[in-house]
């Protein structure tokens, strides 16, 4: 196993339990507490993980973005019902923009039985799921690979999004709060996102639980910029009360419109 397959798995465990034991990850990846300890060494310089007394435990921080393979491993359960209900959505037909975060990889999975589906995108790993593909016009935003992600962005990707005006736009966030409104980790990733949602006739933010009352480092858009709002739990009142205001529409885990 490579250092980055191991220290990607270490990741992973950390997402799973919060916490990991330097004995521990030794005898299972069969490598010395010397190699754990430097694995955990660079973690920690990423801004992934903090080193406590044998062992480390898991940076939560909402300014710190984890790799792409160990987003996709999180939440899936939640994901896969967020990306059934935007399935039933969406319609044959379709133009849509899809962003490149983890929820909408799951999307594009659930959409695959559709016919004549338009989508743009800046994900490397949603323009391979959707290779295989007949009758679908798939465009790639192109734009500079972003270190540590399989995201395209930069001014290449933004010029060829705002080119385009389609019916839906999909994307995912780090955070939502009803007073700062809907924010990524990433100022590319946001500005991204942002361009998306202004070439779209319906605006679409599909986010799990975790993402509510979290604030991450820049902004989006504001909640009222949005038209759906997609969820896997039932939202607090104060949410319902928000969204209502907003005449933001709510799907969630106890709306009967959701299937």
């Amino acid at each position: 196993m490579l250092a980055i397959e191991r220290r990607n798995r270490i990741l992973e465990i950390l997402q799973r339990d919060k916490k990991v034991v330097v004995s521990n990850l030794s005898a299972m990846f069969n490598v010395t507490e010397e190699t754990i300890r430097r694995d955990l060494d660079k973690l920690e310089k990423e801004g992934l993980a903090k080193k406590t007394y044998g062992g480390a435990i898991l940076n939560e921080s909402l300014y710190v973005d984890l790799p792409y393979t160990v987003r996709k491993k999180a939440n899936v359960a939640n994901k896969q019902y967020i990306a059934d209900i935007v399935n039933s959505l969406v319609e044959e037909g379709d133009h849509i923009m899809l962003d490149a975060s983890s929820t909408a990889v799951y999307i594009a999975k659930h959409l695959k039985h559709k016919k004549n589906i338009t989508v743009i995108t800046n994900s490397i790993e949603i323009l391979l799921e959707l290779s295989d593909i007949t009758g679908w016009k798939v465009l790639s935003t192109g734009g500079t690979l972003k270190e540590g992600s399989l995201a395209l962005v930069g001014y290449q990707a933004e010029k060829m999004i705002t080119s385009f005006h389609v019916d839906k736009a999909i994307i995912s966030c780090k955070g939502v709060d009803i007073e700062k409104g809907i924010t990524d980790s990433n100022e590319m990733d946001a500005h991204i996102k942002k361009l998306m949602l202004n070439s779209a006739n319906q605006k679409i933010l599909a986010v799990d639980n975790s993402k509510f009352n979290k604030i991450s480092f820049t902004k989006i858009t504001d909640l009222s910029d949005i038209d759906i709002l997609v969820t896997d739990k039932e939202i607090q009142e104060q949410w319902k009360q928000t969204f209502q205001s907003m005449n933001v529409k709510v799907y969630d885990k106890n709306n009967s419109e959701n299937k």
